[in-house]
């Protein structure tokens, strides 16, 4: 057993692990690191959700094998918020899976669609399961450069006229993971237009469908007339109520591509434990003032961070929506790639964040700053980087030794 397992082999080194390296290492040696690395909500569940889980889970036989598409009740609590949220009228039964978050309906979706050398057009950069989902699955990716606009829809035209065998599906994700661009209705119905002129399914990931700060909601692309026929989306609980470990998301749309994945789901699980489901079902039946408080706070979070980190020298471009900030690295340091910044934003002033590159080869240049600290932290985090910041003639110099001139 000298030789990788075929699959093992596709995957590359996780650009992240030497960033969490260094990070358990310098906490190890009691530093204080301000992580606003990994995108994990800090916030509590709000109470009547952890109420309901708490009342199910002494329920007798409630600890028994679950739906692996999700209880009805759970269905149709979904199903409602698509018609109350978006005006989209689904059928619990048949256009609604329940999935262990929405990075596991993505996995599973690409093994439930996917032939091995199927060519799947995935957005550069974006989150990881968006193209390592369907690598797993025997697939092969062809990047678009990330967008929303006319740019973006013509080189989805081009790879596939350019692309043998012609591609099978399209991913899009807006708000977008991690860039924290939002893509209007508009963008949307010319996306299903192509979609269906070219013969491509539609996978959109809209799980921050409810973290944005302005005044325009985010659409679903299942809004779009004749969407469904195509379309298939994913949604998460794990933002929207900080659910994260909780485990609980959605695939909802075209029928005989939910049927697929419910049909591969069979065979793998049981579905989250039925407490979980049932106290999703109060999440997304119940009031929703927490949703607007969670939302409030990030916004108060994105502020705060954009203004301090400013004050530090560093310009961050302030987010529509997510959790996230796409940041530029800062010009002293441009010559380091996102993972050598990264790694030095820990080393000298214990600060996280993610390397650019790990979203996709056109991450480069930049960082991904989660708003999972309070503004206390993130303030902390300012000083540090102004501080860091103003030693970074020094820092450069000796991570990049200058040239010596050449001697006689």
């Amino acid at each position: 057993m000298i030789e990788e397992f075929h699959r093992i082999k596709r995957l590359p080194p996780y650009v992240f692990a030497e960033v969490n390296r260094l990070k358990a290492n310098a906490r190890a040696a009691g530093a204080d690191i301000v992580d606003l690395g990994m995108g994990n909500p800090d916030l509590p569940t709000p109470q009547h959700i952890v109420d309901k889980l708490v009342e199910t889970v002494s329920k007798p036989r409630t600890n028994r094998y679950s739906a692996s598409k999700g209880i009805p009740g759970l269905r149709r609590a979904q199903a409602a918020y698509y018609a109350r949220r978006f005006g989209v009228k689904l059928d619990p039964e048949t256009e609604i899976v329940a999935t262990l978050g929405s990075k596991e309906g993505f996995a599973n979706m690409a093994q439930a669609i996917t032939a091995p050398g199927d060519v799947i057009l995935v957005p550069n950069p974006t989150y990881p399961i968006h193209e390592f989902g369907f690598i797993i699955s025997g697939a092969a990716i062809r990047h678009v450069p990330a967008g929303t606009g006319e740019d973006f829809l013509r080189a989805v035209e081009r790879a596939c006229k350019h692309s043998v065998p012609r591609p099978l599906a399209l991913v899009l994700c807006f708000p977008s993971n991690p860039t924290a661009m939002v893509a209007d209705l508009d963008f949307y119905k010319e996306a299903v237009a192509l979609a269906r002129k070219l013969d491509l399914i539609i996978l959109s990931d809209l799980a921050y469908s409810e973290v944005y700060f302005d005044d325009n909601p985010p659409p679903s692309v299942l809004q779009v007339p004749g969407a469904k026929d195509i379309a298939v989306e994913f949604t998460s609980l794990s933002k929207t109520y900080n659910m994260p470990g909780w485990r609980m998301g959605f695939a909802v749309g075209n029928e005989r591509l939910i049927g697929a994945l419910a049909r591969v789901k069979s065979y793998l699980d049981y579905g989250a434990f039925t407490p979980i489901q049932v106290a999703a079902a109060a999440a997304l039946n119940g009031p929703q003032e927490c949703v607007s408080e969670i939302r409030e706070t990030y916004k108060r979070r994105r502020d705060c961070l954009v203004e301090s980190f400013a004050r530090a020298g560093w310009d961050v471009p302030p987010p529509p929506a997510t959790m996230f900030c796409w940041a530029p690295i800062p010009e002293p340091f441009q010559q380091l790639s996102s993972v050598d910044f990264s790694k030095l934003l820990i080393e000298k002033a214990d600060v996280a964040v993610s390397p650019g590159l790990g979203f996709g080869e056109y991450g480069e240049g930049y960082v991904r700053i989660a708003l999972v600290e309070n503004e206390h932290r993130i303030r902390q985090a300012a000083r540090s980087l102004k501080k860091f910041f103003a030693q970074a003639q020094e820092t450069m110099h000796n991570v990049i030794p200058i040239p010596q001139k050449a001697t006689r």
